[in-house]
């Protein structure tokens, strides 16, 4: 009997397709095809490897539209946030090809009666496992920068976004990459534990949870093989004493909703100094209680919604379970009587410890309003998480933010009066439970390369 995955609106909650799960043999298959298209690919130059860089910036471009639309069919994406997800992944291919070939270059160093060369060769095929909330994005991530340092790529995709990922190749092959390079498997977790122990494979990179994080790095450990890990996380933004408010309150919404409220750095705990509180809760509460839930593809919407039900329910129960802790809803809160795996922009006030809306990552448009004594008890509580991928700071005295970031925020990303999700010559990735290594800004090309140093004497 044939197994299949079988993606689903979840504006509509109809089905969109099916796919077949490949079998033990397809996978093998496709990972000796990988390796063969990765043997002649390694011969490239840096410089012809940026050329197809390029051109797949281009053909992303060119096909936005049919991307972004089955982006948003699938996952419940903005329509407008799924064309600025493609529009982001076409500036990563180019950043990436203007960069690569110098940041690959072999370099010469003086050594005692001779000259060093430092050389950046390929390891051969990446693995990667990704998620469904940026279905473009998150395998351009990893993909791009492994193709312009020589590597073959694996792609697991989540099962929700199966059509995007496959679309994804389709735009990779039409853009000149080698046939076979860029290699999607639509395979279940079993089988993605024997992808991680293939001898072809030589690295494997995840998103996802931390709990995910924590089985895929012991499994790649068990076969010594080295893994980049960009898990969850549950950001703080900070509201100091001396921020501007008004900047706060709309820069805060804008980073809990973004994507649906469902992106790793999303803004979701808003630690408030005690001057500001109760101002900024109210106008908060009244952004938040403003953003128009409905259908993703229409104009105005401001909430489309969450990937799956499931997804949605688990939401409400760490919504409920904080309430019973003592969390107190201020908007939202309520699963909609609606068809759809919609939930409402959430503010929850009162939040302390021992609470999901204070220890846990909720990955969805819910936020988590912490009141503090003053800008002291405000980076403590910030960095009183497991977690630590992105932040932020709200404070006229940008200086005095920049110290506290660069000495005292035990975070990977922050935001100083503003919010951004990526910037591709920025480096992406976290610290504690949040995982480890860099994507982006040069980063991610020598995560997985073979670092050789070569003694000329």
């Amino acid at each position: 009997m044939t197994r299949e995955v079988q993606t689903i609106n979840p504006a509509t909650e109809q089905p969109i397709a099916t796919y077949a799960y490949m079998s033990d043999t397809d996978v093998s298959q496709a990972i000796d095809q990988c390796q063969a298209a990765f043997s002649e690919w390694k011969t490239l130059s840096l410089e012809e490897r940026a050329d197809v860089l390029r051109a797949i910036a281009k053909e992303l471009r060119n096909s936005k539209e049919e991307l972004a639309a089955l982006m948003t069919q699938e996952v419940g994406k903005l329509l407008k946030d799924s064309k600025d997800e493609v529009e982001l992944c076409a500036a990563i291919c180019e950043f990436t090809a203007e960069s690569g070939p110098k940041a690959l270059a072999s370099e010469e160093r003086d050594i005692p009666g001779g000259t060093g060369v430092v050389a950046y060769a390929p390891l051969g095929i990446i693995y990667g496992i990704q998620p469904w909330n940026f279905p473009c994005y998150q395998a351009v991530r990893y993909a791009i920068a492994n193709l312009m340092a020589g590597n073959g790529v694996l792609l697991k995709h989540a099962e929700t976004c199966t059509g995007s990922g496959l679309m994804l190749r389709d735009v990779f092959e039409r853009a000149g990459l080698p046939k076979h390079l860029f290699k999607v498997l639509v395979i279940d977790h079993d089988q993605s534990d024997k992808v991680i122990e293939h001898e072809l494979v030589r690295g494997v990179t995840l998103t996802g949870s931390d709990g995910a994080g924590r089985k895929v790095a012991q499994k790649a450990a068990e076969n010594l093989k080295k893994t980049v890990l960009e898990l969850g996380s549950n950001d703080a933004y900070l509201v100091l004493s001396d921020a501007d408010l008004e900047l706060a309150v709309k820069t805060c919404v804008q980073g809990r909703i973004y994507n649906n409220g469902q992106t790793c750095v999303n803004a979701k705990r808003f630690i408030v100094t005690e001057n500001h509180h109760d101002e900024f809760l109210k106008r908060f509460v009244e952004q938040m209680n403003a953003v128009k839930l409905g259908d993703p593809t229409q104009e105005g919407t401001g909430l489309g919604p969450m990937s799956r039900t499931q997804l949605r329910d688990e939401l409400a129960k760490q919504v409920d379970d904080s309430v019973t802790k003592g969390a107190r809803i201020e908007c939202g809160g309520k699963i909609p009587d609606q068809k759809g795996a919609y939930y409402p922009a959430t503010v929850l006030s009162n939040v302390q410890p021992g609470q999901p809306a204070y220890d846990d990552e909720l990955f969805g448009p819910v936020a988590s309003v912490i009141k503090v004594k003053d800008d002291d008890e405000a980076i403590r509580v910030a960095n009183d998480s497991r977690y630590g991928l992105g932040g932020g700071i709200f404070s006229k005295n940008e200086e005095r933010a920049r110290e506290l970031a660069e000495k005292h925020f035990d975070t990977g990303m922050i935001c100083i009066n503003g919010y951004n999700i990526a910037i591709p010559n920025m480096p992406f990735g976290g610290v504690k439970d949040s995982g480890y290594g860099r994507e982006h800004g040069g980063f991610g090309m020598k995560e997985f390369v073979n670092v050789k140093s070569i003694y000329k004497m």
